[in-house]
């Protein structure tokens, strides 16, 4: 008996100890998320949240994200990235060029996940498109001709314009390599381009007065930190004066803008969300190929066509992905 008792209370003692240890084998983990943003607000990331969460990440539940937002400016990005590598998150959100380069500065372990970024090949982040090879993967940004795309949108709309404006952020290079192919575009159309480079409030109202005092024919506008900020007051604008505008982003269309032509950038947001899965299901950066947007969409609005007096031709809006009426 007395070797009975010995025995079973060792069996008890152990079984006492299994369901601690299990326990903590299946606690899920939490994962940190670092989101490095030279200028778009928490609100941004909204859509993007929203679909690393449809993959199983929550936050609250077994996700930490920690933000850290430059507020327009460049200088603090480096040490943003800094503090969030100090931070010990497990993978770094970078939308755009100017982010990638200051994570990579802070770090060339944890892994970095793009967004938005124009050529990253030949910008030095990755090796190839097909293989990274270092701690930077996620989605690439339209290619540059895209750019002159856009501007055959534009005339295929408005068949009989000369004169251009292009609205764009001076103070960021993220989208230089656009600029060749949007010249060429405008020199093989026979447009004449007035460039209009507009940093902050003070300098964007400068440009759309001066927009207004060459009584131009239409506006191009590059959606990015000044003139993204500033969306509605472009939009406000160009419905004042009655002037035509293409933007490159579908949210100035959903607030009243003409119209756009770009990347579904939901579609963007979403497929960006399959790097974080892939990352923490163990996925090493270096071999996930990068990505670029396959579909470009146009968006019109026709409510804004009507306002403006213009009778766009039904060739052009039968080609529409969306029109808004």
């Amino acid at each position: 008996m007395e070797r009975r008792e010995v025995v079973f209370g060792m069996l008890t003692l152990g079984t006492a100890g299994m369901p601690r240890r299990l326990s903590a084998q299946s606690a899920p983990r939490t994962y940190r998320i670092g989101v490095l943003s030279l200028f778009l607000p928490p609100g941004r990331f909204v859509t993007f949240f929203k679909s690393v969460g449809d993959l199983g990440y929550v936050e609250g539940r077994n996700l930490v994200i920690e933000y850290a937002f430059a507020d327009g400016q460049a200088g603090r990005l480096p040490g943003l990235a800094a503090d969030l590598v100090a931070k010990k998150v497990d993978l770094i959100i970078a939308p755009y060029n100017l982010e990638v380069e200051a994570a990579m500065h802070a770090t060339s372990t944890i892994p970095i996940v793009m967004q938005y970024v124009g050529i990253p090949v030949e910008s030095g982040y990755i090796a190839s498109l097909a293989h990274p090879g270092g701690n930077v993967t996620g989605m690439a940004n339209a290619p540059p001709e895209v750019a002159g795309k856009a501007v055959e949108v534009l005339r295929d709309a408005l068949p009989h314009i000369a004169d251009v404006a292009v609205l764009y952020d001076s103070a960021y290079p993220d989208q230089n390599p656009y600029w060749p192919e949007l010249v060429r575009a405008f020199k093989v159309l026979g447009i004449r381009p007035t460039y209009l480079p507009v940093t902050g409030r003070v300098g964007l109202d400068a440009g759309l007065d001066t927009i207004a005092a060459k009584r131009l024919d239409a506006l191009y506008v590059v959606s990015y930190r000044t003139t993204f900020v500033h969306q509605a007051r472009v939009i406000e604008f160009a419905a004042r004066r009655r002037l035509p505008a293409i933007y490159t982003g579908r949210a100035a269309i959903l607030e009243g803008g003409l119209m756009s032509y770009a990347p579904d950038y939901d579609v963007v947001r979403q497929r960006a969300a399959t790097f974080v899965d892939r990352i923490f299901k163990g996925a090493n950066a270096a071999d996930l190929p990068v990505e670029q947007p396959t579909k470009y969409s146009l968006f019109i609005n026709l409510k804004t066509a009507k306002a403006l007096g213009l009778k766009l031709p039904q060739s052009f809006l039968m080609r529409a992905d969306e029109v808004i009426e």
